[in-house]
């Protein structure tokens, strides 16, 4: 029912005017944040020492990740706000550009935690282990990962007798319930999303839990039970961003809950407000998260976006 409600009889309640403010909500909401991640990442590229840490190597491909979920799917809000049909390939190409994206932040996550926990718990190899090459290759399995979920999904979804539609014209906007036409593809994404977020939260536990035994550690000097625990906080904030992400991916049973409490009309109306604010506001958070939280970063962050010259420090 209430997929039904979020689809074309949403928009047809909707007036001209109405779709207009409810788009240049979530518009200008998309570019602001657009913004802050871009000139983040761009303050993760203009110094030596940002391009060759790993940490900060894998913070931009978290940024990258969740910038391009953000411009995908504001595209798809703003077909779907004004009944922009698409064919099937179009909106496969862009839906599956989409899912691959939004898995690639979790797998991040879980290299940035693995990548806390050496340093914290093994020191001394960790020059060894967390080298900028290997932290490229993890990457580079990341993108491999996601992309093959997208292939695999493609795959099934070439089964259907494409040949035997009238048109390749889509007769509904572009969604889940359109693009995936077998049953096994809500299976299939289920069971990854299940997986990925299972064990994107273990790993990062388990590291929280290894980092917890060393700072408590009384063989441990002072210098290094004070990394502990900033690597306790960071793994905290890790935990946290996952289930950001989490909920923007489960945004739908949000909607659920408040389109139980809110009459239709006005459910209608909020959704540019709902959809910035759970599908936006957790992907955005990483910017706000790690970046103004790291003083290295803090200090040529805001010298970009004041356009203040800073000293070559790095």
């Amino acid at each position: 029912m209430l997929r039904q409600a979020l689809s074309q009889s949403n928009v047809t309640q909707l007036g001209l005017v109405e779709r207009v403010i409810s788009s240049s909500i979530t518009s200008v909401a998309c570019l602001v944040f657009l913004l802050i991640n871009a000139v983040m990442m761009l303050t993760l590229r203009r110094k030596r020492v940002f391009r060759e840490t790993s940490r900060y190597i894998l913070l931009f491909h978290l940024l990258l990740a969740d910038t391009l979920l953000m411009a995908f799917s504001q595209v798809l809000y703003l077909l779907n706000m004004y009944w922009i049909r698409l064919t099937y390939p179009q909106c496969g190409v862009l839906f599956m550009l989409t899912i691959m994206t939004n898995d690639i932040s979790p797998l991040v996550l879980v290299v940035m935690s693995l990548e806390r926990y050496v340093a914290v718990c093994h020191p001394l190899r960790h020059a060894s282990i967390i080298t900028a090459r290997n932290t490229g290759a993890a990457v580079l399995s990341v993108w491999i990962l996601s992309l093959l979920q997208v292939v695999i999904l493609v795959l099934v979804l070439l089964r259907f007798p494409f040949d035997q539609l009238e048109t390749l014209k889509m007769p509904e906007r572009c969604s889940h319930d359109e693009i995936f036409l077998l049953p096994v593809l809500y299976h299939c994404r289920t069971a990854f999303t299940a997986l990925l977020f299972t064990l994107a939260c273990l790993v990062i536990v388990c590291s929280y839990i290894g980092v917890v035994v060393v700072a408590r550690s009384a063989s441990r000097s002072e210098k290094d039970k004070e990394s502990a625990r900033k690597a306790q906080k960071t793994l905290l904030l890790h935990l946290l961003q996952l289930g950001l992400i989490l909920l923007s991916c489960n945004h739908f049973a949000v909607l659920v809950f408040f389109y139980s409490v809110f009459p239709r009309l006005i459910f209608i109306r909020i959704q540019a407000f709902l959809f910035v604010c759970f599908v936006f506001l957790p992907r955005w958070m990483a910017s706000l998260i790690y970046g103004l939280r790291d003083r290295s970063i803090r200090v040529v962050l805001t010298a970009n976006l004041f356009c203040v010259r800073t000293e070559n420090t790095f």
